[in-house]
C-alpha cells in the first residue's frame, strides 16, 4: 500500500512539472506575441510620424519664406556717419518641425527663429566716427564721460541700480588714475568701462604721436586696473580729427560721439533736460552727460521718459551691437 501510495505522489509531481512547462511556454509564447505587436505598433507610428513630417516640413518652408526678415547691412550716412546693421530674422526649419511634431495636433505651429547677420557690419566700414545705433533698434544709451565730478557718482549708481539699468562710463586715464576705487566700484555694478583719454585734451589740436599716447595710455590703464578688454574711444569735448579716428582703430577702437547732449555741464534744471530727451529720443540714441548735479537730478525722469516710450536702455556695445531686441524676437514668434 505504501509503494502504491510513493507511485501516486510522484505521478502526481510529474503531472505538475509538465504542466507547469507547459504553462511557461505559453507564457513565452504570450510575452512573444506581445512584443511583436509593440513592434509592428512602433513601425507604424514611425511611419505615421515620416508622413507627418513629410507634411509639416512642406508648410513651414512655405511659411517661412513670408515670415523671414532680412538683416540691414551696416553703411556710411552722410550725416550719422557709421551706422551698425541690425540681424535679421529667419525661421529655424529643423527645430521649427520638432516642435510642431511634439505638440499637440490641434496646435498651431510654433515658428522658432534663429538671428542672421548682415553681409556687412560695422567693423567692416573702417575708420568712421559713430554717432547713434541702427534705427531699427528701439534701444539707447547713456554714455556718462567722466574726468571730475565724483560728489555725484554716488547717487547717479544708485540711481542706475534701482532702475536696472547699465550705463557706459568713458573714464579719463587720469581720473582713473587716481580713483581706481570708484571705477572698480563702477565696474561691479554691471556698468561698462571704456576710454576717454588720458587728460581730456582737444585731440584735434594734438600731433599724431600725443593723440597715440592719450589713447594708449589710458587704454593700458583700463587693462592693468580693472582688466578690461575695451571697444570704444570717446573723445573728450567730442574734439577730434580723422587721425583720431585712424589711431583709435589702429588700436581696435570705434570712436564714438553722442546723438543727444544733456549739456549737463552748463548746469541746466532737471526738466529742462528730461523735456530735450523726451522730444529728442530715438531708436539707437546715445545721450551724453556728465557726473554732475544736474544729471544726478534728471537721470531717474530720463529713464522714466525712455522706458514710458517703450525703449530699452543698454550699455553702448549693447545698442551698437547688430543683435536683435530680444522682445522684437519674441514678438515674432
Amino acid at each position: 500500500m505504501m509503494m502504491v501510495r510513493k507511485a501516486a505522489i510522484v505521478a502526481a509531481s510529474m503531472l505538475m512539472v509538465l504542466a507547469f512547462v507547459s504553462m511557461n511556454d505559453d507564457v513565452s509564447h504570450f510575452l512573444a506575441s506581445l512584443k511583436y505587436k509593440e513592434v509592428k505598433t512602433a513601425s507604424a507610428q514611425v511611419s505615421y510620424s515620416q508622413s507627418e513630417r513629410e507634411r509639416l516640413l512642406s508648410l513651414i518652408n512655405a511659411e517661412a519664406e513670408k515670415r523671414n526678415i532680412p538683416p540691414v547691412n551696416a553703411r556710411i550716412d552722410r550725416v550719422w556717419r557709421a551706422i551698425p546693421g541690425y540681424n535679421g530674422l529667419e525661421v529655424d526649419v529643423e527645430k521649427t518641425l520638432e516642435a510642431a511634431l511634439l505638440a499637440p495636433p490641434a496646435e498651431t505651429i510654433p515658428y522658432i527663429y534663429k538671428e542672421v547677420e548682415p553681409e556687412i557690419k560695422l567693423n567692416d566700414l573702417g575708420p568712421h566716427p559713430i554717432y547713434r545705433g541702427n534705427p531699427n533698434k528701439k534701444m539707447i544709451s547713456l554714455m556718462i564721460n567722466v574726468a571730475w565730478g565724483n560728489e555725484y557718482i554716488d547717487s547717479i549708481l544708485n540711481t542706475l541700480k534701482k532702475d536696472k539699468v547699465k550705463a557706459t562710463f568713458f573714464l579719463d586715464g587720469s581720473w582713473l588714475n587716481k580713483n581706481a576705487e570708484i571705477a572698480k566700484r563702477i565696474q561691479a555694478e554691471g556698468h561698462e568701462m571704456s576710454n576717454h583719454a588720458y587728460t581730456h585734451p582737444d585731440m584735434s589740436a594734438l600731433n599724431r604721436q600725443a593723440q597715440h599716447s592719450q589713447i594708449a595710455k589710458t587704454e593700458a590703464l583700463l587693462k592693468s586696473t580693472l582688466n578690461v578688454n575695451n571697444k570704444w574711444f570717446a573723445p573728450p569735448s567730442g574734439a577730434f580729427n580723422q587721425a583720431t579716428v585712424q589711431i583709435a582703430e589702429e588700436m581696435g577702437l570705434k570712436t564714438v560721439l553722442w546723438t543727444i547732449d544733456t549739456i549737463d555741464w552748463q548746469k541746466p534744471p532737471a526738466d529742462t533736460i528730461i523735456r530735450k530727451i523726451a522730444q529728442k529720443i530715438e531708436p539707437g540714441a546715445l545721450i551724453l552727460m556728465h557726473p554732475t548735479s544736474s544729471t544726478r537730478d534728471a537721470l531717474a525722469g530720463i529713464i522714466a521718459t525712455a522706458k514710458e516710450k517703450g525703449y530699452a536702455i543698454g550699455t553702448v556695445s549693447e545698442t551698437l551691437s547688430s543683435k536683435r531686441l530680444k522682445a522684437a524676437v519674441e514678438a515674432a514668434q
